[in-house]
């Protein structure tokens, strides 16, 4: 059991409840807020649709206090904004968010080193 999550903001790019693959063209943010290494709040931030390196959503994010970005695929210029913005990027995640942030809260979550180099937004 992984003991070092205590008080934190966890963000997961959504879609209809699931990890959207995409992180940038996902429908909202649903961001967790973590006392005590229990969910204690849920809310839900609008994504500004397209490029995640180019939207500015790390800038917001981080200024709601968010510490990790749980998502499925990204590519490497929004990685690189969100790690600027302090905000600890895991990649390779799927499934419903709920169970997404219960695993990675007792530990069993980690980063699959693969980002997303599929799109025209360019700079990935």
């Amino acid at each position: 059991m992984l003991t070092a999550i205590q008080n934190m903001k966890i963000a997961i790019p959504t879609r209809d409840g699931r990890v959207d693959d995409h992180f940038g063209h996902c429908d909202h943010y649903t961001i967790y807020t973590i006392e005590e290494g229990k969910v204690v709040a849920t809310t839900t931030l609008p994504s500004p649709q397209g490029c995640g390196c180019k939207s500015g959503i790390a800038g917001e994010l981080a200024a709601m206090g968010v510490e990790i970005m749980l998502a499925g695929s990204m590519g490497e210029g929004a990685k690189n904004k969100l790690s600027a913005a302090g905000i600890r990027v895991v990649r390779g995640c799927s499934g419903s968010v709920e169970a997404l942030v219960k695993s990675y809260l007792t530990g069993f979550v980690f980063d699959s080193g693969v980002g997303c180099d599929h799109h025209n937004c360019g700079n990935h």
